[in-house]
């Protein structure tokens, strides 16, 4: 910019006089209706960045434009001004070397600084020598810095006292606005805000709790957001539980039971058995076990942290293999005895019906024998002990052949009778 002594004259008066001199007349001359009016872009100021004040509904009839820091017109406070008819400007006391005022009235504010908060006044001048003012505000907010989270424990235990957190921020001025699981908060039975929500109260904790947490900063310009903050929650162990859950266990067979509890951090786990110390494992294995592995089996857990233990029982029975102590049959061994019952009943069946049948067949023999007595004892000298007190301490079947030729001669003799009768002893 050029000094203001380079500055044009009109009529032998000094430029900045003349403008100091039509703003002594506004104070006493009729108002008039201003025109000018001002926005600034952006319309809120970051520390560092550069805002304009832009000019618009500018009269045709103007001379020159003048800037001055606050809300009214002092040489001491002006900035810089300009002469429309020479298009030159001139700097003023108030000039920080950051200003640059445009033919059109307008003014660039390059790195604002927070003392730039202020009213700002543009005087522009026409050929009436009559002035006009408007003021414009500036607000410049400083630029935000990342948030931290601060916290009474990381590590609560569950169901056990509050977790207050505090958003720790360099800035002031700023809101607080809190998120949990990318969530903006309320205040609720379980969370409180404070009044100016820079701290929150989390109450009743629970393992659900653990987060993220995070604290937003706002100005009118930006916002920031802390990096997430989560919370390590203790709890447990919980009832514990043995796997697998079967019981019963042949001999030779290998023991292999798992415990679990939930726990954080995690609970360290040992084994009882039948009262007696085992391993300090999770897991319990034990090979080619016996009936003398029998017994309780106690999973007992501990959380270092909380002091909380628990236990759980299961009651193992190992039953002998061999075969006089087995107490069940094998799928061979019961189709055996089906197939042995089986066969013993269609014996039973086939004697019962060849006694029937030879039953029968012997009552006829001895009707026949008596017809025919006389006779047999005369030709069958071989049969002649049978005496008839015998009859009823022998019983006899037959059994008769029909002769295979019928056209044969019959004989007187025995050994040539058409029908032969065969004898069986069977004793009462």
């Amino acid at each position: 910019m050029e000094p203001a002594s380079a500055l044009s004259q009109r009529g032998h008066v000094p430029w900045q006089g003349l403008l100091l001199s039509v703003s002594l007349l506004t104070f006493w001359s009729p108002p008039t209706t201003a025109r000018l009016a001002l926005e600034l872009m952006p319309a809120n100021a970051t520390k560092g960045k550069d805002v304009l004040f832009l000019v618009y509904n500018q009269t045709e009839n103007l001379i020159g434009y003048a800037w001055f820091k606050g809300p009214i017109v002092n040489s001491s406070r002006q900035i810089a001004s300009y002469r429309i008819d020479t298009q030159s400007n001139a700097t003023g006391t108030a000039y920080s070397g950051r200003e640059t005022i445009y033919p059109n009235g307008s003014l660039l504010f390059q790195n604002v600084t927070l003392e730039d908060t202020g009213s700002y006044t543009l005087q522009a001048l026409n050929t009436d020598l009559q002035a006009e003012l408007v003021t414009g505000q500036l607000r410049v907010y400083p630029e935000l810095l990342k948030p931290t989270i601060t916290s009474n424990t990381s590590d609560p235990v569950e169901h056990k006292g509050p977790v207050v957190f505090t958003c720790e921020s360099e800035i002031q001025d700023v809101t607080y606005l809190w998120l949990i699981n990318s969530q903006s908060v309320q205040n609720s039975t379980r969370l409180e805000l404070s009044e100016d929500n820079r701290t929150l109260t989390l109450l009743n904790v629970t393992r659900s709790d653990t987060g993220p947490y995070e604290c937003e900063i706002r100005n009118p310009v930006t916002a920031i957001r802390s990096d997430p903050f989560y919370l390590n929650v203790l709890y447990g162990p919980e009832a514990p539980i043995i796997s697998p859950s079967d019981t019963h266990y042949r001999s030779g067979a290998n023991l292999n039971l798992s415990c679990h509890a939930a726990s954080n951090p995690p609970a360290q786990y040992s084994w009882l058995i039948n009262g007696r110390p085992e391993q300090s494992t999770q897991k319990l294995f034990i090979t080619n076990i016996t009936p003398n592995n029998s017994g309780s089996y106690t999973c007992v857990v501990h959380n270092s942290v909380t002091r909380l233990n628990g236990t759980a029982v299961i009651i193992i029975t190992v039953s002998d293999d061999s075969p006089q102590e087995s107490s069940g049959l094998s799928d061979g061994a019961i189709a055996g005895i089906v197939i042995g019952v089986l066969a013993g009943i269609a014996l039973i069946a086939t004697l019962v019906y060849f006694l029937y049948i030879r039953k029968t067949g012997g009552a006829s023999d001895q009707r026949d024998l008596t017809d025919h007595k006389p006779s047999a004892s005369s030709h069958s000298p071989g049969h002649s002990d049978i005496s008839p007190n015998k009859i009823d301490e022998v019983a006899y079947s037959s059994l008769n052949f029909s002769a295979q030729e019928s056209n044969k001669p019959t004989s007187a003799s025995p050994s040539s009778t058409a029908t032969e009768t065969v004898y069986s002893e069977l004793k009462k």
